[in-house]
């Protein structure tokens, strides 16, 4: 459990101070959360923010013809890689491996955020995120998020908006 200075600490991590240095130049609000446990999945995060799973954007690194592509989708269900490939117009797409993703995102696997990494990350952001006012989103840290809208995070990642399920 996160006491009131380990939170302190994580939302001073340097990997979330990014993240807000980036959504603040984006122009959003960030509103970063410490969370009193890592939420390593959707349903983890979901049950800490008493919200619907559905509402949760999982960051996912995936390697396109071994360029970095994020894809922030809906924690109801899985993306389809070849629905992937074909959003991205790529060959290959598979998950990316924990050296992979560090090396892009400059972030750990289980707190990737969409935003802050050390170069723009081409995004796909899952529709299925339209259907809920607020979703949340990792904040750089396994033990944070920050909330936002699936609008905001177009904009804010200059991703493309995709069905990423197929």
């Amino acid at each position: 459990m996160t006491s009131p200075d380990s939170a302190d600490k994580v939302l001073a991590h340097p990997n979330v101070q990014r993240v807000r240095e980036a959504l603040t130049a984006a122009g959003a609000t960030p509103e970063i959360v410490a969370l009193s446990d890592s939420a390593p999945t959707a349903a983890a995060a979901a049950e800490q923010l008493g919200c619907e799973v559905g509402a949760i954007a999982n960051s996912l690194i995936f390697d396109c013809d071994g360029a970095p592509l994020l894809v922030l989708t809906s924690g109801a269900h899985r993306a389809d890689v070849a629905a992937l490939a074909r959003a991205a117009g790529a060959t290959s797409v598979g998950r990316a491996d924990p050296t992979f993703v560090r090396t892009h995102t400059g972030q750990p696997i289980g707190g990737v955020a969409p935003v802050g990494h050390p170069a723009q990350v081409r995004t796909l952001v899952d529709v299925w995120l339209e259907k809920h006012d607020q979703v949340w989103a990792a904040a750089g840290h396994p033990h944070t998020v920050f909330p936002t809208t699936f609008d905001e995070l177009v904009r804010v990642t200059g991703g493309t908006p995709v069905d990423v399920a197929g």
